[in-house]
């Protein structure tokens, strides 16, 4: 295990506890996973990143595996003194012009220099490739880059999955989100295995016609119409042995009460600090309607 500080905010144990088993295990065997949640964003249901942080952190805690799983809110990254690496770090965060990375490219890359893997989730894909591009191709092996990646609303069907360990236990579904696409990868996709992919319909694109940035454009629609599947999750394997992991959904905190939509990331979080996926991938009950309504930052609005 690698011993970390947390600031300000943790897990308490009456929130997530830990499973007995995996307390039990010896600390070199624990892997520790460090979500770093980012600020309020959308309102009630969307861009949930405190709420989701700790939903997916605590159904790793509960999974009897070898995993230990801690939150730090607000975008913040946890003190320098005393701090050793964590196996990986989880960005769920707004992105571009906000993304939390822009202020902490250094301790960031000094992980990954240590090959600490890195996750992003949905709007933590997106950054602004003047500032962190070249980073988020070493990182991750991919970004949302504007004016050549889309982010519509769509509803997307999975029935075919890469044999990899983050697919594990993964049944076809079908779920709507704000699936990005059109992604921009490392070249050749070298490093890069696509994860989740599917054909969007062309009104993703038709629809939005006018959006410039992150509406639509030439190539991507040319794709699209030709029938090629969009990637909107991706594995990395770094030269360097680190992993990376991007993922575009996320947007609609509900649907992480979705088994299979969720049992990918926790499988994904897991490979991304080196640990070992279960056969059947990793295990999480799910989260009831009250657990689903904790932790965010926006109260529900009422009902007219």
């Amino acid at each position: 295990m690698r011993v970390f500080h947390i600031l300000n905010f943790c897990i308490a144990l009456s929130l997530c506890p830990c499973c007995p088993s995996a307390l039990a295990e010896t600390d070199a065997e624990v892997k520790e996973i460090l979500f770093l949640a980012g600020k309020k964003s959308h309102g009630y249901g969307a861009h949930e990143h405190k709420a989701g942080s700790l939903l997916l952190a605590r159904c790793l805690n509960q999974s009897g595996l070898n995993v230990r799983a801690q939150v730090v809110t607000e975008g913040r990254l946890p003190e320098a003194n005393g701090l050793q690496n964590p196996d990986a770090i989880v960005m769920y965060c707004d992105g571009f012009k906000r993304h939390m990375a822009k202020d902490h490219q250094a301790e960031i890359q000094s992980w990954v220099d240590d090959g600490v893997g890195v996750a992003c989730l949905h709007f933590a894909t997106e950054v602004d490739p003047e500032e962190l591009g070249q980073q988020f191709l070493d990182w991750i092996g991919g970004y949302f880059a504007i004016g050549w990646s889309v982010n519509p609303h769509w509803d997307a069907t999975f029935d075919t999955f890469p044999d990899h360990p983050i697919t594990n236990g993964v049944k076809p579904f079908t779920i709507r989100d704000e699936w990005y696409y059109h992604m921009r990868f490392q070249p050749e996709m070298k490093g890069v295995t696509p994860i989740l992919s599917a054909l969007p319909p062309i009104r993703t694109l038709t629809d939005r016609a006018k959006d410039k940035n992150r509406g639509s454009n030439p190539t991507v629609m040319a794709a699209v119409s030709a029938g090629q599947k969009q990637h909107v999750a991706w594995a990395y394997e770094r030269a360097n042995g680190g992993r990376g992991f991007g993922f575009t959904g996320g947007h609609f905190h509900q649907n992480w009460q979705q088994d299979d939509f969720r049992r990918l990331v926790l499988n994904a979080l897991i490979w991304t600090a080196k640990g070992e996926v279960p056969v059947k991938g990793v295990p999480s009950r799910t989260p009831s309607d009250a657990e689903m309504a904790q932790n965010q930052d926006y109260p529900k609005p009422k009902s007219k």
